[in-house]
């Protein structure tokens, strides 16, 4: 008998500190998960592209929405970027913060 009340007490817990953390963010495990989901494939997006796989690219992901900060070669790059970036499942929108870098 002690065993199933303190089985259902570990239980309450448990539940009860996974339901406190999706209250505190206001976010689920699973909006946490796609958005890890679209920054890993907005990454890949940038290191494939020719013009931006060695520059620094911050990339950062809220609730489908992306934004990229750090510095491109040329607008035409960055367009090409973006536009690619848009077409992953679960974007929403994208906010550019890149700046063209000053060629010496």
């Amino acid at each position: 008998m002690k065993n199933v009340i303190l089985l259902t007490v570990l239980m309450v817990f448990g539940l009860s500190l996974f339901s406190g953390c999706a209250s505190m963010t206001g976010r689920t495990t699973g909006e946490y998960i796609d958005d890890a989901s679209i920054t890993t494939e907005a990454n890949a997006v940038i290191v494939k592209d020719p013009d931006a796989k060695y520059l620094k690219i911050d990339v950062s992901s809220t609730n489908g929405n992306v934004v990229l900060a750090g510095y491109i070669r040329d607008k035409k790059a960055e367009n090409r970027i973006v536009a690619k970036i848009k077409k992953i499942k679960g974007v929403k929108s994208v906010k550019s913060n890149l700046k063209v870098e000053k060629k010496k």
